[in-house]
């Protein structure tokens, strides 16, 4: 009785050890483009009720032979459902081995092994960019090549990487059914055959024959072409030109001109109004805005004429004529009798008409006119001037 139950038992540990492994991750693929590799695999949660997680490896596969195996560990006890070995350095044209396992309730898995090489597994990725220009009836393409993780160019690492092109009109061809073909390795293509302001549509592929690897296409860009310059739209151009860089620093001047004027006037205001408006209390150059309450209000304004002074001519003196002339007796209206100092001047009031001369033409100056050239003498004297000025 006691041997069988021994035999029972023994017989039943290899079944409780197989019973009591984690199964392995599932559908373990690598997710690659250009440099950038991402191990990722699937994992059914309801085999076990603890937290599971995993833990991914890699070595070269040349060390595989060895006794001594040195696993280079990316990935430890994590959660997630993939690992990025894009950090790895892993060489383009090495050879290794990825592995993953999972562990829960201190119990793992068995390793998944996958074998990987980058330059023949990695997918090949489309160009980082397209620009197209126009040349004439012509299109230039620029191709910028694919990126690497470190964004430096693939073609580092496939140096017979080339660009399958395909282009077609717009106007024939709307959904590009029969696009023609252009293949190249330059980074900077002109496609040939093209008609004159026409719409063209072009889409690249990057490629790598050895491997026979192609990428996606681009998405479609789409550009009009030009027509052949003509020589009348070169000299309206030039024209155009000639007639800006005349006028323009001519108008430059004038502005500047105008604004020099504008802000520094040449003409000043005069004196006394610049020191009414500057504050001469306080040495301020700044004008002084006169409030409503400091003007002054006058009532009247008067307005005095500008004193004009006369210029008197003095009259020679007075002459008596020659002792030795007789004088006609028969012409004095008054001799004699008067006895004053006036004998041989006429008087005004005789009506004579030989008034003002003497019997020989001389002039005689009139009592009236003597009497007026005293009186100014006289005004001139008080006003302290000088006697015949």
């Amino acid at each position: 009785m006691t041997v069988g139950f021994a035999l029972v038992l023994l017989w039943s540990l290899p079944i409780t050890n197989v019973l009591a492994e984690l199964p392995v991750p599932q559908n373990v693929i690598l997710r690659t483009l250009n440099t950038q590799y991402l191990l990722i695999w699937d994992w059914d949660q309801t085999t076990t009720g603890n937290t599971v997680t995993f833990t991914a490896e890699y070595m070269a596969k040349y060390k595989m032979q060895r006794k001594k195996k040195n696993w280079s560990r990316v990935c430890e006890r994590t959660t997630d459902t993939h690992c990025n070995f894009t950090g790895s350095d892993l060489h383009y044209f090495g050879m290794y081995v990825l592995r993953v396992r999972a562990s829960a309730d201190g119990l793992n898995s068995d390793w998944v092994l996958k074998d990987f090489c980058p330059d023949k597994d990695a997918v090949l990725g489309p160009p980082s960019r397209v620009e197209l220009a126009p040349v004439g009836n012509l299109l230039d393409v620029t191709i910028s090549d694919p990126l690497t993780s470190t964004q430096g160019s693939m073609k580092e690492h496939v140096l017979s990487l080339y660009y399958h092109i395909l282009y077609w009109s717009h106007s024939d061809d709307p959904q590009g059914l029969k696009p023609k073909v252009v293949d190249s390795s330059n980074n900077l293509v002109t496609l040939p055959e093209l008609e004159a302001w026409t719409w063209y549509c072009v889409m690249v592929q990057s490629r790598y024959d050895y491997y026979n690897k192609t990428s996606s296409y681009t998405a479609p860009q789409c550009m009009q072409t030009e027509g052949d310059t003509l020589c009348w739209q070169i000299f309206l151009v030039s024209l155009v030109a000639c007639i800006l860089l005349v006028l323009l620093p001519y108008a430059f001047f004038r502005f500047y001109r105008v604004l020099k004027n504008t802000l520094y006037p040449s003409i000043q205001l005069p004196a006394h109004i610049q020191e009414f408006l500057c504050d001469s209390s306080t040495s301020s150059e700044m004008p002084i805005l006169l409030t409503p309450e400091s003007e002054l209000c006058y009532n009247n304004l008067s307005v005095c004429p500008e004193v004009v002074l006369l210029e008197i001519h003095i009259p020679p003196p007075f002459t008596a004529p020659p002792s030795g002339l007789e004088q006609d007796s028969s012409r004095h209206s008054r001799q004699g009798s008067e006895g004053s100092g006036d004998s041989g001047v006429y008087s005004t009031e005789g009506g004579s008409a030989q008034q003002g001369r003497s019997g020989r033409g001389v002039p005689i100056r009139r009592d009236k006119e003597v009497d007026s050239w005293q009186t100014l003498e006289q005004d001139k004297l008080e006003m302290g001037g000088e006697p015949g000025d």
